[in-house]
This record gives C-alpha cells, structure tokens and sequence, in this order.
C-alpha cells in the first residue's frame, strides 16, 4: 500500500463531552513539538483554544471550517455541542511515535517517571484518558499565566531521546514522498512518462473500533509503510504504531 499523499496522517475524531474544572466540555491539552496539525469540522460546534509565544488564542469551529497550528503550539479543544473532526496530521509515522507533550503541571513534567504514569491508560481507560485531561488542564491554565519557556525545555527534555527516531521516520515518510515528486518532475521535464503507467488506488478501510485519545474518541487509520523502529542505533522490523492521540 502506498502512503497517504504528502505523508500525511488522517484520523476521525469525536470530541470529549466531559466537563471540565473549569465548566466547559472537551479534550487534553498538548503540543507537538515538529508537526503541524489541521481540523476539518465536519459536524457540531466548538472551539479551539491555543497558547504560544504570540499568546493565548480561542478560534471557533463550526462545520466546514477548517484551522490549522504549528509546532510549539498548545492546544485544547473545547466541545460546545456534537464536536466531530478529520484531522490531519504532518509528518505521518512521527506524531505515532511520541510527537506530543501533555500539559501536565511542571513537577510531572520534571520527572520522566511521574510524567510516563500520568501519560499511560490504565485497564479502566477512560477513568484513565479523564484523569489524565483534568492533570493536563491544571498545567494549562497554570500555563496562561507565565512559564511557557519552561514548558518548552521540559518537552524537550522528556522527548530528547526519540529524536533519532523521528529523523529516521521523516526521511523514510513525508521525506522520501516530496523527493519522488522532485523525480517524477525531472522524468517529466526529460520526456518520460514512464511513472504514469503505474497509477493506482490505495483504500484504508475505515477502523471498527474507538479508541480513546487524547482529545476525543478516535477513528484512527493506520500509517502505511511505517518506517522500522531503530534498535541500538540500526533498524529492526517495522511494526504498528498507536495513534498520536494515545500518547
């Protein structure tokens, strides 16, 4: 199976109708620290709220909206009411593989340990995906008061060691996918056609079960072709990673 164009990831979202300690309803703060990510609204009502350098941010969504943020910014989906997103994420094979840090308040997030238990969805996996947005929202809004600098270095210092990993899934993913348009270009411009003779239809059948993410009940669509994992500095078998939102 071919990869999804541009080495994107895709997944159906329904949005969290937990209230909140702060009255509204919806998802767990996090930021990724390399991908972009981007909302399709396809039904209901809400928003999303979001925290960077430029400050705090809260943009409306309503079906056939569609928003999108950057790296370094943090960001809660709020669920007025039947919130349900495509989203998309850059990158795909990286937000798989650990590309998220939750808001946790800084003495979670100053200890691998601690910050690994609060991450992790225990046996009742939803008392557990609850528990761990309420901790995130208290990070949060500790957050829109001042620290974000801290926050940055603390992400870094707990994601500092899958950086080899990441590399390696870029070049192999949405690397490799932009440097064979560069080639089909070159062959075009040289009169060869050749690649046009192996069009085809990929499919990804869409998931029978929900899982619980970060943000919402997911629909998550595997990544195809996933690069391998790197052991000990080379490559052993590729394996299924689970969706973004899990982490």
């Amino acid at each position: 199976m071919s990869p999804l164009p541009g080495g994107v990831g895709i997944s159906g979202l329904t949005v969290y109708d937990w209230e909140a300690a702060d009255g509204l309803c919806g998802g767990t703060p996090h930021m990724h620290l390399v991908c972009s990510e981007a909302y399709v609204v396809i039904d209901g009502a809400g928003s999303v709220q979001t925290l960077a350098a430029s400050g705090l941010a809260e943009t409306p969504l309503h079906p056939g909206d569609v928003v999108w943020f950057t790296p370094g910014t943090i960001h809660r989906l709020v669920n007025d009411g039947g919130l349900r997103l495509v989203v998309l994420m850059q990158n795909s094979g990286l937000p798989e593989a650990g590309d998220a840090v939750f808001t946790f308040p800084a003495p979670v997030l100053a200890d691998p340990h601690a910050y690994h238990a609060a991450a992790a969805l225990t046996s009742d996996r939803a008392a557990a995906a609850r528990r761990r947005r309420d901790l995130a929202l208290e990070g949060f809004l500790a957050l829109r008061e001042g620290g974000l600098p801290e926050f940055h270095s603390a992400a870094h210092r707990l994601k500092s060691e899958l950086l080899d990993d990441w590399r390696i899934r870029w070049r192999d993913g949405p690397l490799a996918a932009a440097e064979e348009t560069g080639r089909q270009l070159e062959r075009l411009k040289a009169g060869d056609l050749s690649h046009l003779g192996h069009g085809e239809v990929s499919r990804l059948e869409r998931p029978e079960h929900q899982l619980f993410g970060m943000c919402g009940r997911l629909h998550a669509y595997p990544v195809p072709d996933s690069p391998a994992q790197p052991v000990c500095g080379s490559s052993g078998s590729p394996h299924p990673r689970p969706p973004k939102e899990l982490f």
